[in-house]
């Protein structure tokens, strides 16, 4: 008897039909002979809706009061699916965050999760039961509900997945798996069969939207594998899994795009130690997350730091820099370019192999991009450029590399 922990995200909850087919397939596993899990999203647009209804009441509402209205919608879908799975015969119970101890810290609107308390979930097992667990969101020590972030139901599959020791997780999605490339801009994107903890963390933090960055770390570090699927067929999907020898083959898995993006740059910043310091230890304690830091030393001993944010985080990055210059200095000023983009390249097989970097700057060089910032990693290469060029240039360097072609 094997354990198996399934999320099903928005679109393969989104109305009744859909509940009953997910419901159908947590079934079918537990009849194979295996214990289930289930861990559900709000259904379909329900959590943009919640969104839009709170921006009626206030145009910035405290985060603490979102957490509050969003994780609703999860437990919609929780007892729905209890209800679709007793219908069909089967015993099943649903719980919230809270109710499975999963506690997190306070950063509202983007925790993290500190423990889960497996003993009511085995509890549950045992009795023979499916349970159905909401994602996205938990409660802190004290008892407040939290949500995870974007995407933050695979960080809740894989912490599940994590403490319970489940056998794999299968994350249900409306995409066959993850591809080469995002196949609504990408029109020859494939699918990849096989792919490695490292460059799936590096994919999902360059914009690709399949897996949060948070549930491929939980992924890693307890060596859970991670099948992705589409809820709509029985084909096999991607698995996520730990690297393997043969993975070195191939020079590069994986194109990204990562849209909406605002490079601030902070003027005449006195240069002297720790100053640096200082600035994104105020923004990591606002719970911002920072890109692609570039600093630029003058002859008058000041400093130029630049520093990209996504788009989403800048009412909340700008006072923070308004107030920093103030401290740092009357010659200190922020300035804000949006309208910016990043495309990347990922691949383990960057290690061993040589000349990466020229193909993809020549690739984009000859379709006239201009890049204006580069950063790289042992396994990927990631270059700013202008917003309106972004799907041009992951296109370009998608073909560079031939990722369209059969392995």
């Amino acid at each position: 008897m094997g354990l198996i922990v399934q999320k099903f995200g928005g679109t393969s909850v989104a109305d009744a039909g859909r509940i009953h087919a997910a419901a159908r397939r947590a079934i079918a596993a537990k009849q194979r002979g295996d214990r289930v899990v289930v861990v559900v999203s709000a259904m379909g647009d329900a959590t943009d809706d919640l969104i839009a209804l709170a921006k009626q009441i206030s145009e910035n509402p405290p985060k603490r009061e979102m957490d509050q209205l969003l994780a609703t919608g999860e437990q919609v879908t929780i007892a729905l699916m209890a209800m679709a799975m007793h219908a069909q015969g089967h015993e099943a119970i649903s719980f919230t965050g809270g109710q499975i101890g999963l506690v997190t810290d306070s950063a509202f609107s983007k925790a993290r999760i500190q423990s889960i308390n497996k003993q009511r979930i085995f509890e549950q097992l045992d009795a023979g039961k499916i349970v159905i667990i909401a994602g996205f969101q938990g409660v802190t020590p004290n008892g407040d509900q939290t949500t995870l972030g974007r995407g933050g139901s695979n960080a809740t599959l894989v912490a599940i997945g994590a403490v319970l020791q489940a056998d794999v997780c299968e994350n249900y999605t409306d995409v066959d798996g993850i591809f080469t490339a995002d196949p609504r801009i990408v029109k020859d994107a494939r699918k990849i069969d096989r792919i490695s903890y490292d460059e799936m963390l590096e994919l999902a933090g360059l914009g690709a939207s399949v897996l949060q960055t948070r549930a491929v770390e939980f992924a890693k570090k307890y060596n859970v594998p991670i099948h992705v699927r589409n809820s709509q067929n029985q084909a096999e999907g991607t698995w996520i899994v730990a690297e393997t020898p043969t993975m070195e083959h191939i020079v590069v898995s994986g194109a990204a795009l990562k849209q909406d993006l605002i490079r601030v740059t902070i003027k005449s910043v006195p240069d002297r130690p720790g100053v640096a310091a200082k600035i994104f230890g105020d923004i990591a304690a606002a719970n911002i997350v920072v890109d692609d830091i570039i600093q630029n030393i003058s002859d008058d001993n000041t400093a130029n730091i630049s520093f990209t944010v996504e788009h989403g985080d800048l009412a909340d990055i700008k006072p923070l820099c308004d107030q920093l210059c103030k401290e740092l200095g009357a010659t200190t000023r922020p300035i804000y370019h949006d309208q910016l983009a990043k495309v990347s390249v990922v691949g383990v097989g960057m290690r061993v192999h040589t000349g990466v970097a020229q193909r993809m700057f020549k690739a984009l060089a000859d379709a006239r991009i201009n890049i204006q910032n580069i950063t790289t990693s042992e396994i990927k290469i990631s270059c700013i450029i202008d917003k309106e060029q972004g799907p041009k240039a992951l296109q370009i360097v998608h073909d560079a590399f031939e990722l369209g072609k059969a392995r």
